[in-house]
């Protein structure tokens, strides 16, 4: 094992924690053990499988962690990254071997067991957010959403009762919503066995609700908000999606779509859920707190 990897799977990284959005070690500690196995493991040892890896995979995730929070170009990751190219390849193989979804979906569990729930899900709610597509977004993936007037693609997400990703759909801007959540519903039908009710806003009324009672089996409750209380007020359970959303945009890749195909936008937006449930789940954690306390103690050498 070379000594990039010897330092990798330690709690000493060869470069120094600085930006906001590299890992702490309790975070790392997290996600060490869900990470896929490497390339050159076989049988229980190291080195014999294949080609060892030659940059440390806590690098790796810091300057994925870092495009998805700062809302960068790949060529534009900072020198003390691992080469772009070199990033963009662990980003496209993950998602490709559908590691960045069990990743994902261990985090989720863990966090739905923290709070005092099981793992899977009974419930969902379901809602959309249009978003503006730069030029990297072709023609024939993009759409106009001409009640928010944005020409981009738009996001169909399935959140549990705490706001946690169940499922996402990213389709033309023009798609509506109604139409878009029945692959939704299907994704989320073939992931979560449990769930039998999902509520949703009054764009998704009509002739869904009985294609997914018979269909899927599920129960879709439509959450109306009501004109005649003045002021702010929060609609039950659609206020946890609208969070998630608030939460998703917090990272700058996502504010508007960069990605040439949909898929590696949700892929974007499954790294930007990551960071959140690895922040949510070392929140209190001692060392966590020390090392944002201290951003220039030398225990931040992570």
């Amino acid at each position: 094992m070379c000594l990039a990897d010897q330092a990798c799977m330690s709690s000493v990284s060869p470069r120094r924690r600085r930006y906001p959005s590299d890992c702490t070690e309790a975070e790392w500690a997290l996600l060490l053990p869900l990470l896929p196995r490497r390339a050159d493991w076989r049988g229980g040892r190291e080195g014999v499988g294949g080609r060892p890896e030659k940059h440390c995979r806590r690098t790796v995730i810091d300057a994925i962690r870092y495009l998805v929070k700062e809302g960068i170009t790949w060529r534009a990751l900072p020198a003390d990254f691992p080469p772009w190219s070199t990033v963009y390849k662990y980003f496209q193989r993950w998602a490709d071997l559908l590691a960045v979804d069990d990743l994902h979906d261990a985090l989720r569990d863990r966090v739905r067991m923290t709070d005092g729930r099981p793992p899977w899900p009974t419930a969902a709610i379901i809602d959309s957010q249009s978003v503006k597509a730069a030029e990297t977004v072709g023609q024939t993936s993009r759409g106009y959403d001409a009640g928010k007037r944005i020409n981009g693609r738009k996001r169909h997400i399935a959140v549990d009762v705490l706001g946690m990703l169940l499922a996402v759909v990213v389709t033309d801007a023009s798609v509506q919503d109604r139409d878009a959540a029945r692959p939704l519903l299907r994704l989320l039908g073939n992931l979560f066995d449990h769930i039998s009710l999902v509520w949703a806003d009054g764009g998704y009324a009509g002739a869904l609700l009985p294609w997914a009672r018979q269909t899927l089996a599920l129960t879709v409750r439509i959450v109306k908000r009501t004109d005649k209380t003045p002021g702010f007020v929060v609609v039950a359970h659609r206020w946890k999606v609208e969070r998630t959303l608030a939460w998703i945009t917090r990272h700058r890749r996502t504010v508007r779509d960069y990605e040439r195909l949909p898929g590696t936008h949700e892929a974007i937006i499954k790294w930007a859920m990551i960071t959140t449930m690895t922040r949510k789940l070392t929140r209190h954690d001692p060392a966590n707190i020390h090392q944002r306390r201290h951003p220039s103690s030398p225990s931040r050498l992570v």
